[in-house]
């Protein structure tokens, strides 16, 4: 299974969004102007990568769920 590219595809999807996730957190404790002009932009892209990692583990458990 940890060779299969759509599990490879999902881990590095999730790992994108801790990364992303973590940014933005350490953005927030930090505050600052960098965290005032850029704290919704950081926000958006954490949804987005979000869905898209949510989309690929439901493709994989459904291509892999019967087995």
């Amino acid at each position: 299974m940890s060779g299969d590219p759509l599990f490879i595809l999902a881990s590095v999807s999730a790992l994108v969004v801790l990364a992303i996730l973590m940014f933005g957190i350490g953005s927030f404790a930090k505050g600052g102007e960098f965290n005032r002009r850029n704290a919704n932009k950081l926000m958006r892209y954490r949804i987005i990568a979000q869905a898209v990692a949510v989309a690929v583990i439901v493709a994989f458990a459904y291509f892999h769920g019967g087995r």
